[in-house]
């Protein structure tokens, strides 16, 4: 699937799959010596981040008719993590048991529509002296409990080419998100995630004020394409008029065994 965003440009589903793999692997790579790591399997990308949850250990699907389930999970075994696949939309996956359908959107950097500043909200970038605040934010804004967020989240404040925004207004931390910045088979690329609002200050204009600041410090980075995936249907229409426009994403498959 390809969507014209502009004369000339186009975003492909493939593309922003490839670069969304390119992210995940950058995620296991940097937690390598924390029992992550990254493989390449036939017909498939592997990342593990070390955490006891499978959203955080996953594959990326290339061709289902060359995977070898039980090597696949041999490799997370000896990780000792639950893990989980993403499949391309329309692929065929005759194992395990699907979750969901994850949404992708991809946005190529000459279709970048800025959002417009908060009054009273200021953006910045945040480091590890912020992790506390940071985790705040992230398990308000997402309902999660800290223990579970917390080695997730801290370890992105120190890792390279990701770049953790803070939003505070009138000096109070509101709001968060990360871009992370790649270089690998999908070319120069950026990811938007973990954006999030805590309850009080939402519908306010703040989130997309995060996710313009995230895309925009990837771009200038040198990405040529952004990529994210939607969590709702008002995350999409935030996105959209940032410039993004929705592709064929994955379906979600865990429990292999």
């Amino acid at each position: 699937m390809m969507v014209l965003v502009t004369p000339g440009r186009v975003v492909d589903a493939g593309s922003v799959r490839t670069a969304h793999a390119d992210a995940w692997e950058a995620h296991g790579l940097y937690r390598a010596s924390a029992g992550g790591g990254t493989a390449r399997l036939p017909g498939i990308r592997l990342m593990a981040s070390g955490l006891p949850h499978p959203q955080w250990n996953s594959g990326d699907v290339l061709d289902a008719e060359i995977v070898e389930v039980a090597a696949v999970s041999s490799w997370y075994d000896a990780k000792g993590v639950p893990w989980g696949v993403r499949v391309p939309r329309g692929m065929t996956w005759p194992h395990g048991r699907r979750l969901f359908a994850l949404r992708l959107m991809g946005l190529a950097a000459d279709a970048f529509r800025p959002a417009p500043g908060v009054e009273g909200v200021t953006l910045r970038v945040a480091g590890p002296v912020d992790a506390a605040v940071v985790l705040g934010v992230d398990t308000a804004a997402f309902e999660e409990p800290v223990e579970m967020q917390r080695p997730w989240v801290e370890p992105m404040l120190s890792q390279p080419s990701l770049t953790v925004c803070l939003a505070e207004r009138d000096g109070e931390p509101v709001g968060c998100g990360y871009c992370l910045v790649t270089d690998g088979e999908a070319g120069p690329a950026v990811y938007v995630a973990g954006v999030g609002v805590v309850p009080a200050a939402r519908r306010c204009g703040i989130g997309a004020a995060v996710s313009s600041w995230l895309v925009r410090r990837g771009l200038d980075a040198g990405a040529e394409l952004a990529h994210l995936h939607p969590d709702t249907d008002d995350a999409e229409r935030i996105y959209a008029r940032l410039g993004f426009v929705e592709v064929d994403g994955f379906d979600i498959y865990v429990d292999h065994i």
